[in-house]
C-alpha cells in the first residue's frame, strides 16, 4: 500500500508537504552505499536532501511534489539548515 503525503503528515506532524514546486538545481555524489541527492528548488535558499541507492533521474527544471521535516547540519563548525525528503515525486 503506497503512503499518501497526507496519511505521512497525520502520522508525523513536523512533516511538511509542497505542490508542484520548481527545481533550480539538482547534484547527486556518492557517499558510501548511497547516492546523496541534493535539490534547490524555486523561491527557497535551503538546499532539499534525499538518498537513494540508486543514480535518480535528473530533476532541473521539473515540478516536483516534495514531502520533508527541517533538520540541522553542522558543516565545517556551522549550522545549515537543510530540508530531508521522506517522499519525492515529479508532478
Amino acid at each position: 500500500m503506497k503512503s499518501t503525503p497526507e496519511k505521512l503528515i497525520q502520522k508525523h506532524e513536523q512533516l511538511t508537504h509542497s505542490d508542484a514546486v520548481k527545481v533550480l538545481s539538482h547534484v547527486q555524489r556518492k557517499s558510501g552505499d548511497w547516492i546523496i541527492n541534493t535539490v534547490m528548488i524555486e523561491s527557497c535558499d535551503v538546499p532539499f536532501k534525499f538518498k537513494r541507492q540508486q543514480a535518480y533521474k535528473n530533476l532541473k527544471g521539473q515540478r516536483v511534489n516534495l514531502t520533508y521535516y527541517p533538520e540541522v547540519e553542522h558543516v565545517g563548525g556551522f549550522e545549515v539548515e537543510v530540508m530531508n525528503v521522506v517522499r519525492i515525486k515529479v508532478a
